[in-house]
């Protein structure tokens, strides 16, 4: 079999920025999502698939990831009657990178599913309510938590919340704060709905300023902005390496205060420049 392009994709999942969902009834699709410029794609085995479907969109997904291809599972809550059946069909099935377990409300959702699918498949947690967001914290900590993942859609329905940035910001900077507390890499934001590329920017530059890290998309059009949006820009590529030779040349000696957070930033901007191929020119 001659090796897909993307067999090995290469921006890790820790640090991936845009993360395609693709219905698990068009597998059709799979190929095209998985040939994208998607950091990660996301096939989709719960809201978009009827409950009278699911058994042939499982077997699907099971037949095209056991030959060759690659790419995480949105599966069913804890609580739903098609959790166990999801795990079966995709547990140590060969091109399985993880699972995103949706309506995720306690730590014990993760660990469960961690477990049922044998102690090695990442769970990326997606959390959407407000008992979610309130037990955010005890999630991210959890055994076999990856990172958590904004449910913004069935949040606003849970919750009532507009989707005006401030009304957003409290469910997003939790997610972000149990992150850190957990010891995970930064949150990935809920979709934005509609192909607008001005919105898209806007509101993946609202995500990156609260400090999540990667952002849900319904659609290829959109992963071109979020992935430049997310990304470093130029200049704070040019910032860091400027700074990076500055503190090398002085023999890496700490002037004040500042230095230590500067150089933490520093740092951290020139690994993703270099993880997603900014240059600073």
């Amino acid at each position: 079999m001659t090796a897909h392009p993307h067999d090995t994709r290469s921006i890790p999942a820790e640090i991936s920025r845009s993360w395609l969902l693709v219905a698990a009834t068009r597998p059709a699709e799979f190929e095209r999502a998985r040939a994208s410029r998607a950091d990660q794609v996301v096939i989709d085995v719960e809201d978009a698939v009827d409950p009278g479907l699911k058994a042939g969109a499982r077997a699907d997904v099971a037949e095209w990831l056991s030959h060759g291809g690659e790419a995480w599972v949105r599966i069913n809550d804890r609580g739903s009657a098609f959790w166990s059946d999801d795990i079966d069909s995709l547990k140590d099935v060969p091109g399985l990178a993880g699972v995103m377990l949706a309506k995720c409300e306690a730590g014990e959702h993760v660990t469960e599913t961690f477990d049922r699918l044998g102690g090695r498949t990442p769970v990326l947690a997606l959390v959407e309510s407000a008992l979610g967001i309130e037990e955010a914290t005890s999630i991210a900590r959890a055994r076999g938590a990856f990172r958590l993942a904004f449910g913004s859609g069935d949040y606003r329905r849970d919750t009532g919340t507009s989707a005006d940035d401030t009304a957003m910001a409290y469910p997003r900077s939790r997610l972000v704060v149990s992150s850190r507390i957990g010891g995970l890499p930064g949150p990935i934001d809920g979709p934005t709905v509609g192909t607008n590329h001005t919105i898209l920017r806007e509101q993946s530059a609202v995500a990156v300023a609260l400090g999540l890290t990667g952002k849900l998309c319904l659609d290829t059009d959109q992963l071109d902005v979020i992935n430049e949006s997310i990304s470093p820009t130029a200049s704070d590529v040019t910032w860091a390496r400027e700074f990076l030779e500055d503190f090398d040349a002085r023999g890496r000696v700490i002037r004040d205060g500042s230095d230590l957070p500067r150089l933490g930033r520093a740092e951290k901007i020139d690994k993703l420049a270099r993880a997603f191929g900014v240059d600073n020119h």
